[in-house]
Order: structure tokens, then C-alpha cells, then sequence
């Protein structure tokens, strides 16, 4: 059976990646789980320097899933490749960071600076955080993301593709009216693949004070809540291009693993789920190769091939 994904030239040895931000740096999970039977790790989200993040609250459990508002608290692109990478070296598995900039200008140094970094098989391009807020906003309030502008995402994936011959992967935000004409910019100007998608915009107020839940006011839903908004953008999204799309949003199980697959991703990720419990991706990686095994499909292309979505 062949569970192997390609991702540009990156090869992961079965679809399930750990997400951004739900894994740390890696390292932190070893003891937990082996890391060399991930499909691979996406390490939280960088930026040029650190971060301390937002105020506290940060967290919030709602329906189904989860409101964060964690404010990308990262160590900054130097400290990540001095320290948190050297430290993967012992583990055998891809290893894609995660990179959020300001401008063009701003990425094409970040990724040049990672194209020249050992450990760093693959970029990810955060293009679904807020990165411009309106005159007058505050705490997350009437946030634009680069990933609601074609024209942005195009320009972004632009400069990294300048600075790198390493794979690219697009991750997009489920927030916008349609996400094909975002895709189709990331592909045209030089994506390797697509993430879709982030987490949707959420609020939570407590009647007891009558003020917000988190410190900023407004977070990421995630969770199994999302799962099935997750499936119908991917589902047609994915026909819409010719790169791989990895799936994130709502996977708890294999069977939810399934479902994306099914509906066209190459690969998915998992997040919320490894809060819970850090064997997760594990657990669901399992899970596809005996499905696979019992309906006798030797490879994932088969599997999608075998969906009947009319």
C-alpha cells in the first residue's frame, strides 16, 4: 500500500501532518509520540521578530471545539533557526515551518534566510492571520488578511517564490465569500500546495462580567464544530486546481480524515485534536491505512478515485 504524498518535491510517507501551532517547535511532543511516523510536523507560526502574543485569556472552550486567541507568541525567525531546528535533527520526519510577514519585502528575506536553513524541508506562507487592521481598529476588531485579497496572496507567494526553490504551501482562510479566485492566485504565482483552511473568526461573551472571553476580544474557531464548513470549501476549492490541497479543519478521527481525502485533499492536518490527545495525528494516520487495507485500495489516489460526490 502506498500512502505517500507529494507536496512539490517534498515527500511525506502518509498523508496526516501535525498543524501549526498545535505542536510547538516538535520537540516538545517527543516524548509523547515518535515524530518519525508523522506524515510531518508544521511548526507554530514565525514571524522576522518575536512575539509575546496576546493578553490573557487565551483560550476558551465553546460547542464542538475552541476559541484561541493565542496573538502568533512566537521566538522570531533568528532564535527558530539558531535553536529550533537544530534541535529536530535528530527525527526523521519533514519538518515545514510556518511563516507570517508584513510585507513582500519582509517575506522574500524570511524565506530567503530559510531556503539556506538545513532542517526547513518546506514553507508554509500564513497568509489567513491578521496582518492589516482598518484605521481605528483594535483587539482583532475589522482585521483584513492578506488571504481576502487575491491580489495580496498573489503578491506574497510572489516574493517567497523569489527567494526559494523549497516547496510552498498557501495556507488560506475560510472567511471570504469564495476561495477559488485566492487559490487560483497562490497556484499561479508560484504555490506548491494549499492549505484550507484556518480557523473562522469567533467571539464569546460572558454575561456574568458582560465583557469578551478572551483578551482580545475576538479568536480562531476550531474544532470538530467546523468539520463540515472544512469539507465544502476543500471539496470545491480542490476541483478549482492543480496542486495538492491539504485539508485542516475539525479532523478528530479517521473517519473525518476520510472525509476530506474523499472530498479531494492529498493530505490533512491535525490541530485541536492533539490538545486532547498529543497521539492524534497518530492515531488517525492508523486509521486511513486500515480503511485502506479493508476496501482494498492500494494507494490514497485510489481512494479519491472511488468517491462519488454527484
Amino acid at each position: 500500500m502506498d500512502l505517500r504524498v507529494q507536496l512539490g518535491s517534498l515527500t511525506l510517507n502518509n498523508p496526516v501532518l501535525a498543524a501549526a501551532g498545535t505542536i510547538g517547535y516538535g520537540v516538545e511532543f517527543a516524548r509523547a509520540l515518535p515524530l518519525e511516523r508523522l506524515g510531518g510536523l508544521v511548526l507554530k507560526t514565525v514571524t522576522r521578530l518575536p512575539r509575546e502574543g496576546s493578553p490573557p485569556p487565551r483560550l476558551v472552550e465553546t460547542p464542538s471545539g475552541m476559541l484561541n486567541a493565542v496573538g502568533l507568541q512566537n521566538v522570531g525567525l533568528e532564535a527558530l533557526v539558531r535553536d529550533k531546528l537544530p534541535a529536530l535533527e535528530p527525527y526523521r520526519v519533514p519538518v515545514i515551518v510556518s511563516v507570517l510577514a508584513e510585507t513582500p519585502e519582509e517575506l522574500t528575506d524570511m524565506a530567503g534566510r530559510l531556503d539556506a536553513a538545513a532542517r526547513a524541508d518546506a514553507i508554509e506562507l500564513n497568509l489567513s492571520c491578521p496582518n492589516i487592521r482598518h484605521a481605528g481598529a483594535g483587539h482583532g476588531r475589522h482585521v483584513r488578511l492578506v488571504a481576502h485579497d487575491p491580489e495580496a496572496v498573489a503578491s506574497m507567494v510572489a516574493a517567497a517564490r523569489r527567494a526559494t526553490r523549497k516547496p510552498l504551501i498557501a495556507k488560506l482562510t475560510p472567511d471570504v465569500t469564495d476561495l477559488v479566485p485566492v487559490a487560483q492566485a497562490a497556484e499561479r504565482t508560484g504555490a506548491d500546495a494549499l492549505c484550507v483552511s484556518n480557523t473562522y473568526v469567533g467571539m464569546s461573551i460572558d454575561p456574568a462580567t458582560r465583557r469578551p472571553r478572551l483578551g482580545a476580544v475576538t479568536g480562531g474557531l476550531s474544532g470538530p464544530a467546523i468539520r463540515p464548513l472544512t469539507v465544502y470549501r476543500l471539496w470545491y476549492t480542490a476541483q478549482t486546481v492543480r496542486i495538492p490541497v491539504i485539508g485542516l479543519g475539525g479532523v478528530v478521527r479517521a473517519e473525518d480524515a476520510l472525509e476530506l481525502l474523499l472530498a479531494g485533499a492529498s493530505a490533512v492536518a491535525v490541530g485541536t485534536a492533539t490538545f486532547a490527545d498529543p497521539r492524534a495525528a497518530l492515531r488517525i494516520a492508523g486509521g486511513i491505512e486500515r480503511y485502506c487495507r479493508r476496501h482494498h485500495f492500494k494507494s490514497l489516489q485510489a481512494l479519491r478515485e472511488a468517491a462519488d460526490l454527484q
